[in-house]
């Protein structure tokens, strides 16, 4: 099976696009990924608007809520992945 991989695995989800396209994408992803039975971590990084939050050289300038969204992001998603490592070598998951 392909999707074997993805058991009890974690999984975070970063966006874009308008005020909420990016994030309602996401949330369908949500259901997608519960079904390859994935842990997804409740926080996400969202981009609005991208096309218009660039500098001159045309690099993202993502600001300071994007930074620390994207850390707790990060932080989150090693918990997950440790805590779920050290699950399945104490007991396999079975799906």
């Amino acid at each position: 099976l392909h999707s074997a991989h993805w058991r009890a695995k974690p999984v975070a989800f970063v966006s874009y696009g308008g005020r909420s396209g990016g994030l309602r994408a996401v949330e369908h992803l949500r259901a997608v990924f519960a079904e390859l039975h994935t842990v997804t971590v409740r926080d996400t990084v969202s981009f609005h608007d991208p096309w218009t939050a660039r500098d001159d050289t045309g690099a993202l300038q993502a600001g300071e809520g994007a930074e620390l969204a994207a850390k707790t992001l990060l932080d989150q998603l090693v918990w997950w992945a440790e805590a779920l490592r050290a699950a399945r070598a104490t007991r396999p998951y079975v799906a």
